[in-house]
């Protein structure tokens, strides 16, 4: 399995921005061959150093990964979040099994 993970920084922290943000990513759930969970949510500990929305999903492999990012269902995702973002940074790795 592969998680990955994406933080992201927003030019505009406006609370319906947000929720919308949010909605969008969500909405992804359940709608992508290979992804087995899709967790997202606002920081609330607004420390010097948190970002603004947070995004963790699972995939079943790293060609499920690769799928989703071109995938119909994300597309209009990533487009709302480069227009939305300031910056993001992510990580992708291997899970081990259980």
């Amino acid at each position: 399995m592969v998680r990955h993970i994406v933080m992201f920084w927003l030019k505009d922290k406006d609370p319906a921005l947000i929720e919308e943000t949010l909605s969008l990513i969500n909405g992804m759930k359940g709608r992508i061959p290979g992804m087995l969970t899709l967790d997202a949510g606002a920081d609330f500990a607004a420390a010097s150093r948190s970002c603004d929305l947070c995004l963790c999903e699972t995939f079943v492999s790293r060609e499920a990964l690769e799928a989703y990012r071109t995938h119909p269902v994300h597309l209009p995702v990533q487009a709302h979040m480069h227009a939305v973002m300031d910056h993001s940074c992510s990580a992708d790795y291997e899970v081990p099994q259980a």
